[in-house]
């Protein structure tokens, strides 16, 4: 019932936001009277604000349209990779002319991208870095509430399991990238096909800020799924998507739950800045502006999960801490593999955390290298970044100048160990 509340704040707020963008213009635009009245910034900043507050947020684009490979700007195209019911692997493709050929094999790299919430574009400026020196691919996760129930249930064995597709479609040449969330499943995929002998294994994960053991220095995000029972989360979090939607009939954790979720982690923090959003527009700071715009229209972007997948997440990640503790069991091609990341060989293992991050604390994602007892000690690499929260491990000036030139360097030094172990093979 709640969802269906919501649409209905939606279809009341719509008219609402749009007469205040355009009366907002009326305000603003040098070329109208009403520019000139008194107090017209001030009316125009309020009115802008009430659009933002009350406005729909769609699903934003990456944007990438270009890259600098060797000095020379270089056009870049999406492609989707695969598609499925779920998820698109999308390739950030780049045009490279005849004279930059030999960039054409680079390592290529498989970002997968959280399905907790946001959508994929909030990894641009983690593409963006990477682009001139790697093959990018990431994951587009579908929104739970535009999939046909028709396409079935969505559970975490079936995250695992795209997982090990998409692995395995780009082969055993492939370096990947985690972020948050994708940690723990990304590394039960490595962990099956480790147990099955699977030829495609990549050369390394770098594995982000991820909640691989939440007993670790567990932020507010850890004691919630610890103070509430499961029943909690199933009775108070979960309902059926509405009768407009593809999806119609589908059991989601709704976005908006989730974006209510973030906000209230830091309330000040998004009023101080939605005031600051006003003044600037008083002022005309319009780059400070553009900037807010810019970010919110990612943060307040969100979509719907399945509710399977959020609630085995919940119980096997947050609750039960199923994989550190040896006792995750994944079902995979009418199989069931005990999840054990001990039987990984000839990967590399790079962990990377931010000190500041209140979502995945401290040791949470290092945990992993207990776990891969199998892995060399040498092919093995932290990095606790100083000053960073979660987001600053991924993009910003920190992921730019800081981390981004750490991974590439140990993607490089991989690429560098297989290539010599094929050239002694033949």
């Amino acid at each position: 019932m709640l969802y269906h509340i919501r649409e209905a704040q939606r279809a009341v707020l719509k008219p609402l936001s749009s007469w205040a963008d355009s009366v907002s213009q009326l305000y603003a635009n040098p070329y109208s009277p009403l520019s000139y009245s008194p107090f017209a910034n001030r009316v125009s900043a309020s009115l802008e604000l009430l659009h933002r507050l009350g406005k729909e947020y769609e699903k934003p684009e990456f944007n990438i349209t270009e890259t600098t490979v060797d000095g020379q700007v270089v056009s870049v195209v999406e492609r989707i990779e695969l598609a499925l019911p779920f998820c698109r692997l999308i390739k950030f493709e780049r045009l490279l002319p005849a004279s930059l050929s030999a960039h054409a094999k680079v390592p290529s790299v498989l970002m997968f991208a959280p399905l907790s919430g946001h959508h994929a574009t909030l990894l641009r400026d983690t593409v963006r870095a990477m682009l001139p020196d790697h093959n990018v691919y990431v994951t587009d996760w579908i929104d739970a509430r535009m999939v046909p129930l028709s396409e079935g249930p969505f559970h975490l064995d079936d995250y695992v399991a795209y997982a090990i597709r998409f692995i395995r479609h780009l082969g055993p040449t492939v370096h990947l990238v985690s972020v948050c969330q994708p940690t723990v499943p990304v590394l039960a995929a490595v962990s099956v096909m480790a147990a099955m002998k699977d030829p495609h294994l990549p050369l390394s994960m770098t594995m982000m800020g991820g909640p691989i053991d939440t007993r670790r220095s567990p932020t507010e995000v850890n004691a919630l799924a610890q103070r509430r029972n499961f029943t909690w989360f199933e009775r108070n979090l979960i309902y059926r998507v509405p009768g407009r939607y593809p999806g119609a009939g589908r059991q989601v954790y709704p976005g908006f739950l989730q974006h209510a979720g973030f906000v209230a982690m830091n309330p000040d923090r998004h009023l101080n800045s939605h005031w600051d959003f006003y003044l600037d527009l008083v002022r005309g700071d319009m780059e400070d502006a553009e900037a807010h715009r810019r970010f919110y229209d990612e943060y307040n972007a969100v979509l719907d999960l399945p509710a399977e997948y959020y609630l085995d997440t919940i119980k096997t990640v947050f609750q039960n801490h199923a994989l550190p503790l040896g006792q995750w069991d994944v079902r995979f091609d009418d199989r069931v593999f005990r999840v054990d990341p001990a039987l990984i060989r000839n990967v590399g293992l790079f962990t990377i955390e931010g000190e500041l991050d209140d979502i995945s604390g401290s040791g949470q994602t290092q945990a992993a290298h207990d776990l891969c007892t199998g892995i060399t000690k040498s092919w093995q690499k932290h990095l606790t970044v100083e000053g960073a929260g979660h987001y600053g491990i991924f993009s910003g000036r920190r992921w730019r100048e800081r981390i981004y030139p750490e991974v590439r360097s140990f993607i490089t030094s991989h690429e560098q160990r297989a290539r010599k172990r094929a050239v002694r093979a033949d």
